[in-house]
């Protein structure tokens, strides 16, 4: 069970390209298609209310599953074991809160954002601005990292430059969202969903094939291959409190996230909004169960060691895999159905802002929700076109930065900003406006203050230099650690890196950027292996140690300690609307919340499939 020798990640592949075309000249078919029939403005935001349960719940599950859950999560199992589990456990259990807490209220209370259902008996202008505020931060803290991974990751699998990747990203959200608004956003989407369940479930059973079909087989030969402890937990969380507050912040801040909640209003009612969400959990529980096989079965037939020589972090482990079972055509396809997962996603945010800028901030705010739809829409689209250039102008700004905590910046924040004032709106009649501008800034203003003080910016990002020195110079010692253990070992495990990739570099058509990695690496090896033979490991062993003491010292300890910090934030934004609200009595807002609850309940009086 050896992977090939020669992988064909990072170079140009015709099938990826091929596949992808496809896949690209069918879904702007379908945006003429969706184009034709987009003419109001409940059609460009909610698709006319028109798609199916059934229909929602795929497109729900399209936009939830992006390409780093797909890469990200079997990459983190391939390399991590067990604990990789927790971000696939982590994304799938905030959909039981989403069902029973906030598809019914949403559809039946709200129109076209969240920000209409916290705004139904409270007064709209402060309301409209705050949740507006809240939805845009989440919407381009999730787009720039969407987008950067995107540049990252078409770079990587096509090896097309990083500014061709942004600019085409950025080109098809924009023809996608601006002619076809919500109803092309929906097919692209539920395409997505389905190209990208279906081959990661033929992964999986070419996987399975490889081991007699026997979960207990893969473990075991994982277990053989990397020790007992791989398949226990304590490989990657290793605080109890930050796993409980990540753990919260996925949770519920995929009920926060402005992207999902404005899907519930593309279903005629609020039984077609429960139905969606009960296909969508199924759709997504059953995607996270293949990323954790596909992990395991990479880590096992490919190899950590295959893996980590394409990426470091492990993000290609799942391309690996296909290439190793099913060849180039299944990589291609497989590299194609990422890219397209990237695009869907990305669509799907870029649709949620321009609402927030046009619906909430124009319509509710400045016009007073007194704009006729004609003027709504014509907004709604150069919001569209804005927001596209943003990203593509973020992506690009942003391309060296690592940009990783933007993802649980954006789950933070909508965990933090947007859940808190959506629940306490929707089930308690003391809520007030003032109570829920200060629960969404609070919620707000902690996140973004704490994730700057942690160790993800603070360290990370303002001191990137000075860790990368600390975790190069901590490589280095581990590693010859490793070699002064064993020296007849390493010498023979080195001997045999250096022939593969003496190998590797005279490959006929390898791309110049691998040829000079590989030369790199090759020259890396072979520092080493003399270090070994020539008697010079102990003076080397020495100073490698003292230069990481070093490194470890010039770096400044970050503030707050946690990477996540949900469990404060999210707790800091209940607080401050629970007391200003019982401070300021809303007398008004108590006397709507029996006809809000019967509607919520019975659906009287909310929007029909088409009345948007």
């Amino acid at each position: 069970m050896q992977a090939p020798q020669q992988s064909v990640i990072g170079t140009l592949s015709p099938l990826a390209i091929t596949f992808f075309m496809a896949f690209v000249l069918v879904t702007l078919g379908i945006t003429y298609w969706a184009a034709r029939r987009t003419k109001s403005a409940a059609q460009f935001y909610a698709a006319g209310g028109g798609i199916t349960g059934f229909q929602n719940g795929l497109a729900l599950a399209g936009d939830y599953m992006s390409a780093a859950s797909f890469l990200g999560i079997a990459g983190l199992v391939s390399l991590k074991g067990y604990d990789g589990l927790i971000y696939s456990v982590g994304w799938l259990v905030g959909w039981p809160i989403v069902m029973f807490l906030i598809s019914e209220p949403l559809r039946n209370l709200g129109k076209y954002t969240f920000s209409d259902v916290v705004a139904f008996r409270l007064r709209m202008k402060p309301i409209k601005t705050a949740a507006a505020i809240g939805s845009l931060v989440t919407v381009l803290f999730y787009l720039t990292a969407q987008m950067v991974g995107a540049g990252s990751l078409i770079k990587l699998m096509f090896n097309l430059p990083y500014e061709a990747a942004i600019f085409l990203v950025g080109g098809l959200i924009i023809a996608y969202v601006l002619f076809g608004g919500m109803l092309a956003t929906t097919w692209v989407q539920i395409i997505k969903a389905v190209l990208l369940l279906g081959g990661a479930t033929l992964l999986v059973v070419l996987c399975m094939a490889q081991v007699d079909f026997s979960y207990p087989a893969l473990f075991s030969k994982a277990s053989s291959l990397y020790g007992a402890k791989f398949l226990e937990p304590g490989g990657l969380v290793t605080k109890p409190l930050d796993a409980f507050s990540l753990g919260l912040a996925l949770m519920f801040g995929t009920a926060g996230l402005p992207h999902i909640l404005m899907r519930f209003y593309t279903v005629p009612d609020a039984l077609e909004a429960r139905k969606s969400v009960f296909y969508a959990t199924g759709f997504i529980g059953y995607f996270y169960i293949l990323t954790v096989t596909i992990g395991f079965g990479a880590a096992v037939l490919v190899g950590q060691k295959a893996i980590t020589a394409i990426d470091a972090g492990g993000n290609m482990s799942a391309l690996a895999l296909a290439e190793h079972l099913g060849g180039g055509v299944f990589l291609g396809f497989l590299a194609a159905v990422a890219f397209a997962t990237i695009l869907a996603v990305v669509a799907g945010l870029t649709l949620a802002g321009a609402s927030a800028l046009s619906h909430d901030l124009y319509a509710g705010v400045l016009r007073h929700g007194q704009s006729n739809e004609r003027e709504e829409m014509r907004v709604a689209k150069v919001s569209t076109v804005i927001l596209g250039i943003l990203a593509i102008l973020l992506g690009l700004l942003f391309q060296k930065q690592n940009v990783a905590f933007m993802v649980g910046l954006a789950f933070a924040v909508a965990s933090s900003a947007n859940f808190p004032a959506l629940v306490m709106s929707v089930m308690w009649k003391r809520f007030t406006t003032a109570g829920a501008v200060a629960s969404i800034f609070t919620g707000l203003t902690v996140a973004v203050t704490l994730i700057a003080l942690s160790p993800t910016v603070y360290e990370d990002v303002f001191q990137d230099g000075k860790v990368k020195a600390r975790a190069a110079a901590s490589a280095r010692a581990v590693r010859l650690e490793g070699y002064a253990r064993d020296a007849a070992r390493a010498e023979a495990d080195l001997q045999g890196r250096i022939l593969a990739a003496t190998q590797g570099l005279a490959a006929p058509g390898l791309p110049e950027p691998a040829r000079v990695k590989r030369t790199a690496e090759l020259k890396g090896l072979q520092a080493d292996l003399a270090l070994v033979q020539d008697g010079g490991l102990p003076a080397a062993l020495a100073e490698a140690r003292a230069a990481r003491t070093t490194a470890d010292a010039a770096v400044r300890p970050a503030p707050f300690p946690m990477k996540n910090p949900g469990v404060f934030s999210i707790f800091g934004a209940f607080f401050m609307g629970i007391v200003v609200s019982l401070l300021t009595r809303e007398k008004e807002a108590e006397e709507k919340f029996e006809a809000e609850k019967v509607r919520t309940f019975i659906g009287i009086g909310a929007a029909g499939a088409s009345g948007h």
